[in-house]
């Protein structure tokens, strides 16, 4: 069975990783510059962070591919190297890791940045080949389980998912930001969101992102209602950001996410993290409160 499944079937509540960008641009990163790029260009930057993430407690590492289909890096330098990027992603988060065992790795597969028709340009048939493409290199790297993350329509969405489903039987993800409370900006609830993914085979739904801490313990309460019993996964915000001297600060603290963590778990949550903001502190206080 697979590593994920048979540990989520054990009864086990997991801690996943942090912050990916808003981390990185702290150690350095600079604007304009994807993540992904990183994967080729500083491998240790993300080897450092990933790391920090496995020693703060973290059971599941998303790989550095949030934006790694090619309509997404169109304008990067490694635009043509998508495939490359994803399977190089996944052996980095890998080899981050081997510093604890059993620690799993999830490649993550974020929205491609534009609308769909009708409301924008994007078709599902090129939705489908760029996530297609993403896919095949985190599958050909060796994740553990997928992650469709940060979505806000169900069409895009359904695109990643049946891409996956088509490569892969590894277990699926589904996960939605809410930022409009508890409807994202184009109007999808949590109760229609669970049946849908439950019913085309999801491992697991949730929400990441979004917006107050507040919000995010409304959604998943939501969700239980819906389906009670349904595993899911909570990776919020540490609040909405503020600039503060000119930089960007979040100001939910460790101690916060932690109690957060603490509401998730009784409310159904099998996987908890954080999104932006979320440090390896924040990931140390949510593994203690779970453990």
């Amino acid at each position: 069975m697979n590593k994920f499944l048979e540990q989520l079937q054990s009864g086990k509540t997991f801690v996943a990783d942090g912050a990916t960008g808003t981390n990185l641009h702290q150690m350095g990163l600079q604007p304009g510059i994807a993540p992904e790029d990183l994967v080729l260009d500083q491998p240790d930057l993300i080897l450092k962070l990933e790391s920090a993430f496995v020693a703060a407690g973290s059971d599941i590492i998303l790989t550095c591919t949030f934006g790694g289909t090619r309509l997404r890096m169109k304008d990067s330098k490694n635009g043509q190297r998508v495939a490359e990027i994803n399977t190089r992603a996944v052996e980095l988060a890998r080899k981050a890791a081997s510093i604890r065992s059993g620690i799993l790795v999830a490649g993550s597969i974020g929205p491609i940045g534009l609308l769909m028709k009708p409301y924008g340009a994007l078709t599902p048939e090129d939705a489908c080949a760029a996530f297609t493409e993403q896919v095949q290199g985190l599958v050909a790297g060796g994740v553990d389980l997928l992650v469709i993350e940060t979505m806000f329509a169900f069409d895009e969405a359904d695109a990643a998912f049946k891409a996956a489903r088509n490569i892969t039987d590894l277990p699926i993800v589904v996960s939605f930001s809410y930022d409009r409370g508890t409807r994202t900006m184009m109007g999808v609830g949590p109760a229609e969101m669970i049946k849908r993914y439950k019913e085309m085979g999801a491992a697991l739904v949730g929400a990441n992102c979004g917006s107050s801490l507040e919000n995010a313990e409304t959604v998943a309460q939501e969700y239980a209602a819906a389906e009670p019993g349904f595993p899911l996964w909570l990776k919020p915000n540490a609040g909405l950001p503020r600039m503060l001297d000119g930089k960007t600060v979040f100001d939910v603290t460790p101690e916060q996410m932690a109690e957060f963590a603490r509401k998730s778990v009784a409310l159904g949550a099998r996987v908890v993290g954080g999104c932006c903001g979320n440090t390896p502190e924040h990931i140390a206080a949510i593994a203690k409160s779970v453990n």
